[in-house]
């Protein structure tokens, strides 16, 4: 079993910062890319940013220069720092990871945590 937990979410005036977190736990095999989506009110999921496992990154061009994405691979872990909010980043934010388990580790499948709530005040 597999688990992606977020943290990190919450309220800030626009301007400010946050930081999101996310662990994968579970039986994991081998963890290829991670990554970050959002999904605002009444809009469809859109990526926020992506990491590879050789640490290749890519991001949405709404949040260049002001988003960052990090993974520790020893931990598990991908971090979304995130400076210079706008209301319009208002979302629920949700992790990813695309990875194999040790019970089908030449299979390839892609979790998600269970989002948490970005909110940005104006």
């Amino acid at each position: 079993q597999v688990q992606l937990v977020e943290s990190g979410g919450g309220l800030v005036q626009a301007g400010g910062s946050l930081r999101l977190s996310c662990v994968v736990s579970g039986n994991i095999f081998s963890i290829n890319g991670m990554g970050w989506y959002r999904q605002a009110p009444g809009k469809q999921r859109e990526l926020v940013a992506t990491s590879t496992s050789a640490g290749s990154t890519n991001y949405a061009d709404s949040v260049k220069g002001r988003f960052t994405i990090s993974r520790d691979n020893a931990k598990n872990t991908v971090s979304l720092q995130m400076n210079s909010l706008k209301p319009e980043d208002t979302a629920v934010y949700y992790c990813n990871a695309d990875l194999s388990t040790v019970t089908a580790t030449g299979v390839t499948y892609r979790y998600w945590g269970q989002g948490t709530q970005v909110t940005v005040s104006s």
